[in-house]
């Protein structure tokens, strides 16, 4: 019988502040996608829905509070051969100010900019998403 590979749910957050600017983390440098900016977000830990595994994830990596019912739904991303599989979502409300915990940087971008960042692979279609959702 084959062995299939078992997805990995990812989840990820277009924080987006009253400017309309997106905030992204860039990735620490080595590993095959360090130094390549990213939505934040995470693995779904078992157990969790993928709306409370993004706010543990914003609450550890940006050091912000994000309640679940805040979160939309705006894309997802796999890719061939791939067994990640990343469900972006946005939120405009959190409570605290993120700070750069795990990651080599964040920043905050227009939209129309995000094509011009060297992201991974899979961030580029909820990007696309991102954009022609706000």
């Amino acid at each position: 019988m084959p062995n299939f590979p078992t997805d990995i749910q990812v989840v990820a957050a277009a924080l987006i502040d009253p400017a309309g600017r997106v905030l992204m983390q860039q990735r620490k440098p080595g590993g095959p996608i360090g130094g390549l900016w990213e939505f934040p977000g995470g693995k779904v830990e078992p157990g969790e829905t993928l709306q409370s595994a993004l706010a543990r994830e914003i609450a550890e990596e940006l050091g912000v509070a994000v309640d679940p019912a805040d979160l939309t739904a705006v894309g997802t991303a796999r890719e061939p051969g791939n067994p990640h599989v990343i469900t972006l979502y946005t939120c405009r409300r959190w409570t605290g100010e993120p700070q750069c915990l795990c990651e080599a940087a964040i920043a905050w971008y227009e939209p129309a900019v995000l094509f011009s960042l060297p992201m991974p692979p899979l961030d580029v279609p909820l990007a696309r998403d991102l954009i022609s959702s706000i």
